[in-house]
């Protein structure tokens, strides 16, 4: 265990050499090793084919064909008398035949929901790379927050076994009885068992940060001393939400949702419309001589026409595809609308955290002056015999946990934020280079 310890103060503290790595650097090495962010750049590639795939419906086709026959024919005369009569022979041929649709409604519509799709991809990705930014800043945050609580269990270990040795000085001495002591000692044993919690927890985030950028940080660059968190701009909950039911990413996926169940019905009612396409073969037939008939054969043929194709009956599969298109545009509107939704209550509570958060740092700011003023003047009185070293034990626990909380409640705050410009669509690599500038 000690070697344990060893090794975390020297990743906590690191060496005076090693450099610490920021937010921005970490996320850069996310975006490039993350396997769900790698799974949406898969996704985006082939989304985009969508539009091509649809474009082919409207573009021609041309085909080749080919063949070779080998023929024997034994041919029997029914006049009496006569001797049958065996051919032999072999007969070749190709066609080349190119087909372009003039009127076909549903590839229209297949091409426009193709359009539709790729950019549905398109969205599809901004979404994912929000959630990664979301993802590695949380990750890291909870890294820096998992620091803080060693530090911070670590020195209130450290003062705790400080007063311990007073209580105990103290009792040898008979200024003080044994409870002192006893006191003393059981925060002592909690505060080491709070010690290695923390320990162990600080290991668990940093694998939680591994897995999603591939490295072990040894060093992170932390929040500044002195940084001020400022208010969100706009600083009005109603601007937010209307921006998030707006252009949300999520919203967005709706809308494109909904039109492509649109272009759905379009194309299903189309089966019950006729085609139109014009058709044009070329091709060569061939036969060799023939032992009987001591002939062959070459023959050329070039075709073009218009082929009309009128659908009567297809066994109602026509209609009852058109009525699942229609049932399916309802989900789709009912999905838009639960996006819309989702999206503000996002927006409102991400909003909420962000000034709830810059209430609770403030005041924490204020708490951690008073807590440390408390305990300076609990040792004081502990001192001179007016305080017992039970108060002095509640002042150094009173001024680590606030300590502890303020650190959260600045990492909560940032992450709100980043939670806020996601529900309204708006997070970049821009905001992650913003916190950037907050650390150390």
């Amino acid at each position: 265990m000690n070697k344990i310890l060893a090794i975390l103060l020297a990743t906590c503290f690191g060496a005076g050499t090693a450099q610490a790595n920021d937010l921005l650097t970490v996320y850069r090495e996310a975006v490039s090793y993350d396997a769900q962010f790698a799974a949406a750049r898969a996704s985006l590639a082939a989304g985009k084919e969508k539009e091509a795939q649809g474009l082919a419906g409207l573009l021609p086709t041309i085909g080749l064909s080919s063949s070779t026959t080998w023929n024997d024919v034994d041919s029997q005369r029914r006049t009496p008398g006569a001797a049958s009569v065996n051919t032999q022979y072999n007969s070749n041929g190709w066609t080349v035949q190119l087909s372009q649709p003039i009127f076909r409604w549903q590839n229209f519509m297949q091409y426009k929901q193709g359009e539709l799709a790729a950019a549905q991809a398109g969205v599809q990705f901004g979404v994912a790379r929000q959630e990664l930014i979301v993802r590695v800043a949380q990750a890291f945050f909870d890294v820096l927050l998992a620091e803080e609580a060693v530090v911070t269990a670590s020195a209130q270990k450290t003062a705790i076994a400080e007063q311990l040795e007073s209580a105990k000085r103290n009792f040898e001495v008979g200024t003080t009885t044994i409870t002192d002591t006893h006191e003393a000692q059981s925060r002592f044993d909690l505060a080491t068992a709070q010690e290695l919690a923390a320990q162990n927890d600080l290991l668990v985030k940093r694998q939680a940060l591994q897995a999603v950028a591939g490295k072990e940080y040894a060093n992170l660059k932390g929040l500044k001393s002195s940084v001020k968190l400022i208010r969100p701009q706009p600083d009005d909950i109603v601007q937010w939400a209307a921006s998030a039911e707006k252009d949300g990413l999520t919203v967005r996926l709706g809308q494109l949702g909904l039109e492509i169940a649109t272009r759905e019905i379009d194309k299903q009612r189309a089966g019950h419309y006729p085609t139109l396409d014009l058709v044009a073969t070329r091709g060569r037939s061939s036969a060799t001589n023939s032992a009987t008939l001591g002939v062959g054969s070459d023959t050329d043929s070039t075709t073009v026409g218009l082929q009309l194709a009128i659908p009567i009956f297809a066994g109602g599969a026509v209609s009852s595809k058109d009525r699942e298109a229609v049932a399916l545009r309802e989900k789709a509107l009912a999905d838009l609308e639960n996006a819309r939704r989702q999206s503000v209550l996002a927006a409102r509570q991400a909003y909420l955290g962000v000034t709830s958060g810059l209430a609770q740092v403030n005041a924490y700011e204020a708490a951690l002056v008073s807590s440390q003023s408390s305990l300076e003047s609990n040792k004081l009185g502990y001192e001179v015999g007016v305080r017992i070293n039970i108060d002095v034990l509640n002042a150094q626990t009173q001024l680590f946990d606030t300590k502890q909380k303020l650190a959260k409640a600045r990492l909560d705050t940032l992450a709100a934020l980043l939670k806020l410009k996601a529900a309204a669509g708006t997070l970049s690599e821009e905001d992650v280079a913003a916190i950037n500038a907050l650390l150390e």
